[in-house]
């Protein structure tokens, strides 16, 4: 299995990064908090969910702004920031029409998207999500002090070499796991993002609330939940399937928030998940649609087999430039090389005379 890495740029100028891999129909998820596009793909954590989710999909993921491989100096944070980041990579993709798998905060952003864009979405699938954060109108007293007592965790022990912070924080995600689990939660913290970047999404997440969109969403929609998950209540996840009109709810036993094979949730949840995902539509094929009239013109030549030194000359433009072009087409088209690019462009008739 392997992953190609791309690139895109929102609508206000933040830079953001997006992984590509396996084949057939496409399936888009929105991480939540800690995500690294080349370093999550070695994880033991991820490994898993890599395999299976691209057992059946073209499955894209992508790091919101302030963490993993995209901009990390973007001024606005928020879920109408984090919104159009994963419009950028849905657009950058060229997809018309995908599932979407939301993963704890990436939920209500999945679902924001979704409102808006209900031609897109042809199926939703939320996974120990929630509709609205500890920091929101309605939230529960307790529930702000524990958000605040961990945000100030994260303020003083953030990607230290050590500290109760890293503990506190990973077991919180992978209880009674293995340490290899526990080293690699640590050491995602130090590489994802700075203590500053780390406290805003935090804080940000939890000022999340996306209750007004609930009766809105008209797609197909599975809600799943593992019942002692620590991170997120159990009951959210209920609010979230009763709420959304004709949503399936999945109980799912266990305590890991991030559902490993040795849990006993995992199998019900991937069976599921595959029939519900299997009633969605046939693959998409290449979107040449999608392309720019730049894109167009580097594709042309990229069918004719002009090299990207070549191709820059003949544009006046710099080779780092024609090589985004390059790399931005084949994300659209879902191509994994440059001679897999080649063939599907000369197949829809670029390059000829």
């Amino acid at each position: 299995m392997r992953q190609r890495i791309g690139f895109c740029t929102t609508l206000d100028g933040v830079r953001i990064a997006y992984a590509l891999s396996g084949q057939g129909s496409p399936l888009l998820r929105v991480g939540g908090w800690l995500s690294h596009a080349e370093h999550d793909w070695h994880s033991p954590v991820w490994q898993p969910w890599l395999r299976e989710l691209t057992r059946h999909h073209s499955l894209a993921r992508f790091d919101i702004r302030g963490s993993g491989l995209s901009d990390h100096t973007a001024a606005e944070q928020g879920l109408e920031a984090w919104v159009r980041d994963l419009e950028a990579v849905a657009d950058s993709l060229g997809w018309r029409q995908f599932s979407l798998l939301g993963l704890c905060q990436g939920g209500p952003i999945a679902l924001r998207y979704a409102q808006r864009h209900p031609e897109r979405v042809s199926r939703l699938v939320l996974y120990n999500s929630y509709p609205n954060g500890a920091f929101s109108h309605g939230a529960s007293d307790r529930k702000k002090a524990e958000a605040e007592a961990l945000s100030r965790l994260i303020e003083v022990g953030w990607g230290r070499s050590s500290g109760a912070f890293r503990e506190l924080f990973a077991r919180l995600l992978s209880p009674r796991k293995h340490v290899e689990q526990i080293e690699w939660w640590d050491e995602l913290q130090r590489i994802t993002a700075s203590p500053q970047n780390a406290q805003r999404l935090w804080r940000g997440f939890h000022e999340i609330d996306v209750r007004d969109a609930l009766q809105h969403i008209r797609c197909p929609t599975l809600v799943a939940h593992v019942e002692g998950d620590a991170m997120v209540p159990f009951e959210l996840g209920r609010i979230l399937a009763a709420q959304i009109l004709g949503a399936r709810f999945l109980p799912l036993a266990g305590d890991t928030h991030i559902l490993q094979p040795d849990d006993p949730g995992w199998r019900p949840f991937f069976g599921e998940l595959r029939r519900f995902l299997a009633d969605g539509p046939i693959a998409a094929g290449p979107t040449f649609d999608a392309l720019t009239r730049r894109e167009r013109v580097v594709l042309d030549s990229v069918a004719r087999g002009q090299s990207n030194a070549e191709i820059a000359v003949a544009l006046s433009v710099a080779v780092k430039t024609v090589r985004n072009h390059t790399s931005n087409i084949a994300g659209k088209l879902g191509a994994t090389s440059r001679a897999q690019l080649i063939v599907l462009a000369r197949q829809a008739g670029f390059g000829d005379d």
